[in-house]
C-alpha cells in the first residue's frame, strides 16, 4: 500500500519506516523542513510537505494514498489544550479524504484513555471520554469519524522510549538535571505504563495489516514502572540525590509536570497481544534509562 504517515521524522515515526518498508509498503512522509525532506528521501521514503497547522495541506497527501497512519503531534505542553484543538481539525481533515472508502486511517492516543477509573489499569476495551485530559480529542474525534463511515483504529502508547528519549521521561531528566536533585511524590509508588519504540514500530505495522474499524491496540511492554524506580535510575544515571517530595511541594518542583508526576497510570496490552499475536521485545523503561549517556541526554 502507498501509507501516508505523519510525524515521519519524529521518534514513533521515523521508527516505522524501516518496518512499513520490510513489509512492502510505500511511503509518503510529512515534513515541514528542508532537513526532514533530505532524511525521507535518504531513507527512501517519497516527501509530501504539510503542517499541522495548516490540515489542508495534510489532506491533499492522504486522497493520494492508500492508508493513513497520524501519530505527529505538537508536544509543546505550554500551548496543550490549542495543540489538541489542532489534533481535531488535523484528524478531520485526514478523516474527511478518506471517509466512504475502506481505506484505513490509524490515529494516535494515549493508553490512560483506557482506564475506567484513576489508578486502574487502562484496557483496550475502554474508553472513558470522562477523562481530564485535552488529549481525549484524538479518541472523540476518531468515534465521530468513524460513524460518518471512516475507518478508523487507534493506536493508544505509552511512555514510548530507548536510550534517547522516554516520553515524559525526557521531561524529568531535563527537570533534575536543572533541579539538582531526581524526584518523586510521596512513597513514589505510582506506576506509568512503557513500550520500546521498536515494539509500537511494529504494532503499527501490524494494526495497518488487521485492524477491525473502530478497534484500540495499546503499545504496552510494561503494564507499570514505579516513579520511585525511575526517579532511582535518573539519580543514579545523573549522579544526584534521589528525593521524595509531598503533594504540597511538587506543584513548585514539577511545575508542568506535577499534572502527571503523581499520577498512577498503568495499562494493559493483553487483548492486543491476544487479537495481533503482537509480542513486546524491546528492553524495559529502567534498563534504557540505565543505558543511556546522560552527557547527551
Amino acid at each position: 500500500m502507498r501509507v501516508f504517515l505523519t510525524g515521519a521524522t519524529g521518534f514513533v515515526g521515523s521508527a516505522m519506516i524501516p518496518e512499513l518498508i520490510k513489509t512492502g509498503h510505500q511511503i509518503i512522509g510529512v515534513t515541514r523542513s528542508d532537513a526532514g525532506a533530505q532524511s525521507l528521501r535518504t531513507a527512501g521514503v517519497e516527501v509530501h510537505r504539510g503542517k499541522l497547522e495548516e490540515p489542508e495541506t495534510l489532506r491533499s497527501g492522504a486522497e493520494n494514498a492508500d492508508a493513513v497512519i497520524h501519530c505527529a503531534f505538537d508536544h509543546n505542553f505550554a500551548t496543550f489544550v490549542e495543540n489538541c484543538a489542532k489534533e481535531g481539525r488535523v484528524l478531520e481533515a485526514l478523516g474527511e479524504a478518506l471517509r466512504g472508502s475502506d481505506r484505513p486511517l490509524l490515529i494516535t492516543s494515549g493508553t490512560g484513555m483506557g482506564s475506567a477509573a484513576p489508578g486502574q489499569i487502562a484496557t483496550e476495551d475502554v474508553f472513558n471520554a470522562n477523562i481530564p485530559n485535552p488529549r481525549i480529542v484524538s479518541e472523540i474525534t476518531g468515534a465521530s469519524l468513524l460513524e460518518r463511515g471512516v475507518n478508523v483504529s487507534v493506536v493508544r502508547l505509552p511512555q514510548v522510549h530507548d536510550t534517547i528519549k522516554q516520553g515524559l521521561v525526557s521531561y524529568l531528566i531535563g527537570l533534575a538535571r536543572a533541579k539538582g536533585v531526581s524526584a518523586y511524590i510521596g512513597e513514589g509508588l505510582n506506576r506509568w505504563a512503557a513500550g520500546h519504540v521498536l515494539d509500537a514500530a511494529r504494532l503499527y505495522t501490524l494494526v495497518l495489516a488487521k485492524a477491525e474499524p473502530g478497534s484500540r491496540y495499546h503499545a504496552v511492554g510494561e503494564e507499570g514502572v514505579s516513579l520511585k524506580a525511575i526517579a532511582d535510575a535518573i539519580g543514579k544515571g545523573l549522579n544526584i540525590p534521589v528525593v521524595s517530595l509531598s503533594p504540597g511541594e511538587a506543584p513548585a518542583h514539577f511545575t508542568w509536570l506535577s499534572v502527571f508526576a503523581g499520577v498512577d497510570m498503568p495499562a494493559s496490552s493483553a487483548l492486543t497481544q491476544e487479537k495481533l499475536n503482537w509480542k513486546p521485545t524491546g528492553p524495559g523503561l529502567i534498563a534504557d534509562l540505565n543505558g543511556m549517556d546522560y552527557t547527551q541526554a
